[in-house]
């Protein structure tokens, strides 16, 4: 099955594009990111970063980094939960800091990291952890084809449905991000992943996000 994990021509393009923009925003918001880093070392204590699991491109399991926004050992009480009761007990579990994070998905940005590293992509099918995805490959047939491009920091499916919808309805706009993958969707998805986060800051919306 090695075959199918073979890339396209276009990849070589794409990871370019993730370098450039990865490095230029890590560059540009270095200094607040300083600041995020700092807050929620005085409101939170340590560690500043959450670090979880998750499988990349061609099934390799890397460690994901994010500003932490819940509380202590919270993925040992959450992972046994997904959809709307996962959201539910995320909402409980979210620090002072994190509420404010979460909207603007700064808590985000460390994931440009595992871009510039390799693990991810700015855009693709988001990772999931490894025990969840066996079940997801038991449960969707075909699930293992998300394992043909890096993971993303946003998604396609993420700019089209919510949290709430079935894992087999994201994996649908997953695999054809997957198919139809260029430039011009790469930057689609960013545009609307864009526009999504600051109307979300101009309403003073924002649903949590999986820890």
């Amino acid at each position: 099955m090695a075959h199918a994990y073979e890339g396209r021509p276009i990849d070589v393009v794409l990871r370019a594009m993730d370098i450039v923009i990865a490095s230029a925003v890590l560059v540009l918001l270095g200094p607040l990111v300083l600041l995020v880093a700092l807050a929620t070392l005085i409101t939170t204590g340590t560690p500043v970063l959450y670090r979880g699991d998750r499988v990349g491109r061609a099934g390799r399991v890397f460690t994901m980094y994010k500003f932490r926004t819940l509380a202590a050992d919270a993925e040992s009480r959450l992972g046994p939960y997904l959809g709307k009761e996962l959201t539910r007990r995320t909402e409980a579990e979210l620090t002072g800091i994190g509420r404010a994070l979460r909207p603007t998905h700064l808590d985000e940005v460390p994931q440009l990291l595992n871009v510039v590293r390799g693990d991810m992509s700015i855009v693709g099918p988001r990772p999931v952890r490894p025990p969840f995805f066996e079940e997801l490959c038991e449960r969707i047939p075909g699930y293992w084809q998300r394992l043909v491009v890096r993971p993303g920091v946003t998604g396609f499916a993420q700019t089209r449905i919510t949290r709430e919808d079935s894992w087999a309805d994201k994996f649908v706009h997953d695999m054809e991000y997957i198919a139809d993958r260029s430039v011009r969707l790469y930057l689609r998805v960013l545009a609307a992943t864009l526009w999504r986060v600051l109307h979300r800051i101009t309403r003073g919306e924002g649903k949590p996000s999986s820890p």
